[in-house]
């Protein structure tokens, strides 16, 4: 199901919180209170390319968008994750 620009717009700081969560899930060592929005997650001792696969993984499976390595490579901290994301939804 894709979420709406429009519903992103009005509840992005629930939406930027909830996609922390799944970001912050896809790590097994990582302490979840760690990652912010502000995180650079390329600085994260656990980031690697099989993070970085399992992040394009779940865009495409919780917002249903085609994400690319281009668009980690092009962002440097969570919420440009984020940003990147939702320039796409809807």
């Amino acid at each position: 199901m894709k979420i709406s620009k429009v519903f992103l717009r009005y509840n992005s700081s629930m939406d930027l919180d909830k996609f922390i969560d799944y970001f912050a899930d896809l790590f097994e060592e990582t302490d979840s209170d760690t990652i912010q929005a502000t995180t650079r997650f390329k600085e994260l001792k656990e980031w690697s390319s099989l993070i970085a696969l399992s992040v394009i993984a779940m865009v495409d499976e919780e917002y249903d968008v085609e994400f690319r390595g281009d668009d980690i490579r092009n962002s440097n901290t969570v919420e440009d994750l984020y940003n990147a994301v939702t320039t796409r939804v809807g």
